[in-house]
């Protein structure tokens, strides 16, 4: 039986997420950290500000003043894959 929370990281290569779709998430967390319920893909939605939150190193290098913005736009790309996306 398939995993009904699949993480964002085996949609994208079951081909059911997009690149582009995962860079607009990326996006939507960067723009404002507190976004919940982020559709991330057809049926699909994921908390993203839990996602950041929940991974340790992602959630110490946005915090962090010093950290690139590319860096954070890396870090919080990895915790989307990582995260656990939820049947919408």
């Amino acid at each position: 039986m398939a995993d009904p929370n699949p993480t964002v990281g085996e949609l994208f290569k079951a081909k059911a997420v997009t690149d582009d779709q995962v860079n607009a998430a990326v996006d939507a967390y960067l723009a404002e950290c507190s976004t919940t319920a982020h559709p991330i893909a057809d049926g699909y939605s994921l908390d993203l500000a839990a996602a950041v939150a929940g991974h340790g190193w992602a959630s110490r290098v946005v915090a962090n003043p010093e950290s690139s913005p590319g860096l954070k736009r890396g870090a919080v790309r990895t915790a989307i894959l990582l995260a656990r996306a939820q049947k919408a």
